[in-house]
């Protein structure tokens, strides 16, 4: 009987020791509750924001582009005295070959609303010296609206008088402007200040019809006014009077096919230079009006204009107010990367520009073609009938005719 409870005592002691065992080990293996649980998930980073781009310096925004022509006017030549000093220099005797123009224009947006053009030509004729550099353009155009359909312009620019000065001579399909239009503003440009409307859309067209080869005239607005010297790009003003220009166009769109009818006119005092045995008033009265139609060439177009007004003129030995008028016609076509054109020019009235503002009696007639084989490249080619007053003294009629060549590089 003791033996079964000193068993009984072994086997609950046993039992106790065991379970305590049980007990110490559980607690050492079992890890704590909180590594049980799941990882929480990380904060998410703080968002970024997006850089903003980089405004660009103004010098970025302004690009360079040009072009250059060459002339060569001595095959054929039936008349070494028929000149046409203003348009171009080596027609006539001893012309040989000629750079007409060579023009860089740096152009662009210096602000959302300030646009600026600075136009140099390498290739300006004064006196006997050729490849004169001087300023064709130097202007600002500064907008009062965020469409920029209405702005400013100010400096040294083309004065908006006619549809042929207007447009670009590395657009015109005929060599030269015509003595009717040109003879109104030398080198189209004078120093003043022009005020430009037109709408958004129709800034578009005015671009597209440059842009795609059409021989546009540019962007002068539909509506110009302003103000300039009068006496011509880079020269000395000579008075304290003003002249006053207004133009008005319009490019319609009709099915396929665009027509650009517009007019102005101009008004100021002009003093003539004059050689020592000619006298003149200190001002003479110079007013023009002009009205012009432009059937754009797709594929066969038409332009005309004509001019008439009063202006100085030599009189025997006297310069007097006289009247003037004359213009233009042509007819244009274009045939994939040629452009065949015959024009013919008509003008009777002085030539302001000129000392003593001698009388110009002008008919010309050019029958040419353009042809583009690549952008860069333009080849063109005319025959040319003129009769046309020489410019010095006795101012006599000279007429011949001739074949000229002209190769233009566009970059």
């Amino acid at each position: 009987m003791r033996s079964i409870r000193h068993f009984a005592r072994a086997a609950v002691l046993a039992c106790s020791v065991t379970t305590a065992a049980a007990s110490v080990a559980s607690a050492q293996v079992s890890p704590p509750a909180a590594v049980l649980k799941a990882p929480a998930k990380p904060a998410p980073p703080p968002a970024v924001k997006a850089a903003k781009p980089k405004e660009k310096q103004w010098y970025e925004k302004v690009k360079l582009r040009g072009y250059t022509q060459v002339r060569y006017n001595q095959i054929g030549v039936t008349n070494e005295r028929l000149v046409n000093w203003q348009g171009d220099r080596s027609i006539g005797k001893d012309g040989g070959i000629l750079i007409r123009r060579a023009r860089l224009v740096l152009q662009g947006d210096v602000h959302d609303r300030v646009f600026v053009y600075l136009q140099p030509d390498f290739a300006t004729v004064v006196n006997d010296q050729y490849h004169v550099p001087t300023l064709r353009d130097w202007y600002a155009d500064i907008s009062i609206d965020k469409r920029k359909e209405f702005r400013f312009r100010v400096g040294q620019s083309k004065v908006p008088y006619g549809f042929e000065n207007m447009q670009s001579s590395q657009n015109r399909a005929p060599f030269d402007r015509s003595d009717a239009l040109n003879s109104a503003l030398k080198d189209e440009r004078d120093l003043g200040v022009f005020f430009y409307w037109a709408p958004e859309r129709i800034r578009q067209r005015f671009k597209m019809l440059v842009d795609s080869g059409l021989k546009g005239s540019g962007d002068y607005g539909v509506v110009a006014l302003g103000a300039f010297n009068g006496q011509s790009a880079n020269q000395k003003e000579r008075n304290s009077t003003p002249h006053l220009v207004a133009r008005v166009t319009w490019p319609f769109q009709i099915g396929k096919q665009i027509v650009e009818i517009g007019g102005g006119g101009y008004a100021g005092k002009f003093v003539v230079k004059t050689a020592k045995d000619v006298t003149a008033p200190d001002e003479v009265r110079d007013f023009r009006a002009h009205a012009a139609f432009t059937l754009y060439p797709q594929p066969i177009g038409f332009q005309v204009e004509y001019n008439i007004g009063r202006g100085p003129e030599l009189v025997g030995n006297r310069v007097e107010e006289r009247p003037l008028h004359g213009g233009y016609a042509m007819a244009i076509a274009k045939v994939g990367d040629f452009f065949p054109y015959v024009r013919g020019v008509l003008y009777e009235g002085g030539r302001k520009f000129e000392t003593n503002a001698p009388r110009y009696s002008t008919r010309e007639l050019e029958i040419g073609t353009e042809w583009r084989p690549i952008d860069a490249v333009e080849l063109t080619a005319a025959y040319a009938i003129a009769e046309r007053t020489f410019p010095e003294p006795p101012y006599q009629q000279e007429s011949g005719r001739l074949l000229r060549l002209q190769v233009q590089v566009n970059y």
